[in-house]
């Protein structure tokens, strides 16, 4: 069973400008918004609570010798890196990458963020999948998110980028194709079912791993963001439950016993848990909490 913690190196996941509700840490910077005491701590608890896979955001916070473009100014070199894969590793746990397409959160992507689906793009989205799959050493898994590409999470933005239709398809066909050519499974975010259902299921691979993620209190199969699970179980598709302590800190443990109860123990590979809280001090509560709350399930799991 995957008892997973999403944590994130680069934060330059919104818009290049403040967006409402987010004035903190909403907008790209040119550095990294992490602080290594606190993620020497995190992986410490990670480990002693039970967490065995660490999903790691990479973003800017790489210097990637494909792209040293996009990096910020302090981003961790590929050796260092490699001492932190190596580290995790160590206690015990499973370090996956994480890098989201999706053009809601790709300011990481710096210049090519406003390139999307030109061969500019391509190329610069296959260099950096082959880079990170080599830098972790062929991962089991790749995350490549690709969540939230609306118009309404875009409102804000200066610059508005929404691939729809065949175009939407094509493009995370092709980050599909370019992770599982390399030898890692392919993983993303869910929510584009819950407004397009039926094309969803008739047309993504069930090669590929769904994190559907609803950090509400209710589970009824009434909110579509809950039905989505029993859909997803429905077409056979395998899939890692996503919770969050962003909202309320039950989540988490309700997420657990519902989708224990409605996910068939095959298709059922684990649990994410999410804080979408920077690496930094100021935010170190938010992470103790929500790495707390996976040790519980953990404990009543076994």
């Amino acid at each position: 069973m995957i008892w997973a913690y999403l944590i994130h190196l680069g934060y330059n996941m919104w818009a290049d400008r403040d967006v409402p509700g987010r004035e903190e840490y909403g907008s790209a910077k040119p550095y990294l918004r992490f602080d290594i005491n606190l993620w020497n701590d995190l992986l410490k608890k990670m480990a002693d609570v039970g967490i065995n896979m660490v999903v790691i955001d990479l973003g800017e916070g790489v210097k990637y010798k494909s792209h040293t473009e996009i990096a910020a100014h302090d981003a961790w070199t590929v050796e260092h890196l490699r001492q932190e894969l190596d580290k995790i590793r160590k206690l015990g746990m499973e370090p996956i990458p994480k890098l989201n397409f999706s053009t809601c959160h790709d300011a990481w992507l710096g210049p090519y963020s406003r390139c999307v689906s030109t061969e500019t793009y391509y190329k610069a989205c296959r260099d950096l999948i082959d880079e990170v799959i080599e830098i972790f050493d062929k991962p089991r898994f790749f995350h490549l998110g690709m969540d939230e590409e609306t118009a309404e999470h875009q409102r804000f933005y200066e610059y508005v980028v929404i691939r729809q239709f065949d175009l939407w398809w094509h493009d995370l066909n092709f980050l599909i194709n370019e992770v599982e050519k390399n030898g890692s499974r392919p993983w993303i975010w869910s929510d584009h079912i819950w407004r397009h259902t039926e094309e969803f299921l008739d047309k993504m691979p069930k090669s590929v791993l769904q994190s559907n993620w609803y950090y509400g209190a209710a589970f009824n199969k009434k909110i579509n963001r809950v039905e989505a699970y029993l859909d997803l179980e429905e077409h056979g598709y395998d899939q890692i439950p996503t919770g969050s302590n962003w909202s309320l800190p039950e989540n988490f443990p309700k997420t657990v016993t519902y989708c224990k109860k409605h996910i068939a123990p095959e298709r059922l590979l684990g649990f994410l848990q999410t804080v979408w809280k920077p690496t930094l001090e100021a935010c170190r509560h938010n992470h103790v909490e929500a790495i707390d709350l996976v040790g519980q399930a953990v404990k009543k799991w076994k």
